[in-house]
């Protein structure tokens, strides 16, 4: 292996969403995730353009966990001619199966809706993006990984995962590449957890590296500390039982529905949950929910206790699990005392946008948003505190309270992002990617002023020289 060895920003690299980045080592291509572009119609498109490389030459994909805005690509670069590995850690792979089963049949869906609009126009028809078929194609290419186990990729380069504590099977990953005399290894923190997050280990602390590559989604601000949230939590569950009314919680299927469900059951007698119809009105998250139940070894010390335990993570008593259609149909009949946890977690699709048709414009309900809503977004503009929003093609006022909880986030905030970086030693240069402007200079300003002897935000197009890298 000869010749050039550097990183290009593609996807991610001054936005939030689409993250993708491309090694280039002589002859070799990897990349860094491939995933899917979210927010409006405009963003969305652009899932359409052509990848800025072919993927018939590309070698090897590595992806650090299942989330759509990190995977959702994959069966497009698949459907263009990639035919490599793609690594994962063994649950990301379990759950990108229902994950990306899930976005194909949403393409679907959408262009049949949309090809029915253009034969009464007599306008040609359009194609999914991808299809199930695709999917499953891509699904056999995968080669999972345990966490902390170093494994040859390609001839000269070795990655190994470390748990990163955002979703379960999320991973940093650490890369190794060797060239002739040249020794360069890179780490990609892939999404970055919260210290302290119900059921997920702590990020772990790396210690080497020539160069990081780091997200930056919350680099700007801090989270609630966790028993603030928690207050919060109880105080809105005990306003909402006075106000009786509804409480709507969009989320995300993989992450934050089951840790909704975990401090549900920890917490279902001190929030006099007895009181409420729970549902999980959400078919990928009852099924993400399975993996969570059946990869107990990724737990921490206190959820795995809790499984084992006499009294271990029973189900609620209150829970109903909705499949079907029907089943969710029938829940916008309650008027009162339902918490409904329903996908997706930006309120652009899915079963919770019927949900704010029927309860967003009643002053007695609230809203409770737990993950981050990209620009762009429904979710978003309701956190902005639009007055109206749109849902299929009608204009609705919005009255419910609206209520940010940034403690349950998947995310780590600033702290939790510098307590990550500061565990190099010596501390290495960085490129900060999967943020907005304002998050990723927010983050660059504090890891500087923790000593980070060189940090840059990424945008799409830079271009890394690793030879020009200060080895080890």
């Amino acid at each position: 292996m000869s010749g050039a060895m550097e990183l290009e920003f593609y996807g991610a690299a001054g936005e939030i969403t689409g993250s993708c980045h491309i090694l280039r080592i002589g002859d070799r291509r990897i990349l860094l995730e491939c995933g899917l572009i979210q927010g409006g119609r405009q963003q969305q498109a652009r899932n359409r353009e052509d990848f800025p490389f072919d993927p018939r030459e590309v070698d090897a994909v590595v992806l650090s966990h299942a989330h759509i805005d990190h995977s959702g690509r994959l069966p497009l670069l698949v459907q263009r001619g990639f035919t490599g590995p793609i690594y994962a850690q063994s649950a990301t792979r379990d759950f990108c199966k229902i994950m990306l089963e899930d976005s194909a049949r949403l393409a679907e869906a959408d262009a049949e809706t949309e090809n029915r609009k253009r034969d009464r126009k007599d306008l040609p028809h359009v194609t999914p993006l991808y299809t199930i078929g695709d999917v499953e194609r891509t699904l056999r290419q995968f080669v999972p990984l345990p966490y902390d186990r170093k494994q040859d990729i390609l001839p000269g380069v070795s990655i190994r995962y470390q748990d990163a504590g955002h979703i379960l099977g999320s991973a940093s990953v650490e890369v190794w590449i060797r060239a002739g005399d040249v020794r360069r290894k890179l780490v990609f923190s892939g999404d970055l957890g919260q210290y302290g997050t119900p059921i997920l280990r702590d990020p772990v602390a790396l210690t080497e590296a020539d160069l990081v590559i780091m997200e930056s989604t919350y680099g700007d601000r801090l989270h609630r500390e966790h028993e603030a949230t928690i207050a919060e939590i109880a105080e809105i569950v005990a306003d909402a039982d006075h106000r009786r009314g509804n409480i709507l919680i969009p989320s995300f299927a993989v992450g934050r529905s089951q840790e909704l469900l975990y401090l549900f059951s920890k917490y279902y007698a001190a929030w006099q949950l007895h009181r409420w119809k729970i549902f999980l009105d959400s078919p990928m998250a009852i099924r993400a929910s399975e993996i969570y139940w059946n990869n107990e070894k990724l737990y921490d010390r206190e959820a795995r206790l809790m499984r084992e335990g006499l009294e271990g993570m029973r189900p609620l008593p209150n829970l109903t699990l909705s499949m079907t259609a029907e089943q969710s149909q029938h829940i916008n009949r309650l008027h009162s005392g339902a918490i409904i946890i329903a996908g997706s977690g930006m309120c652009e699709g899915g079963r919770i946008v019927h949900h704010l048709k029927h309860n967003v414009w009643r002053r007695e309900c609230e809203v409770i948003i737990v993950g981050y809503q990209a620009a762009g977004t429904r979710g978003r503009r309701l956190v902005d505190g639009s007055t109206h929003v749109r849902i299929h093609h009608e204009t609705i006022r919005v009255q419910a309270r609206i209520h940010t909880i940034g403690g349950l986030s998947a995310h780590g905030d600033q702290n939790d992002l510098a307590r990550w970086y500061g565990s190099f030693r010596p501390a290495p240069p960085v490129y900060l990617v999967h943020g907005e402007a304002n998050a990723a200079q927010g983050l660059a300003n504090r890891l500087r002023k923790d000593g980070a002897p060189e940090v840059r935000i990424a945008e799409r197009g830079t271009r890394v020289d690793l030879l020009a890298l200060a080895g080890r």
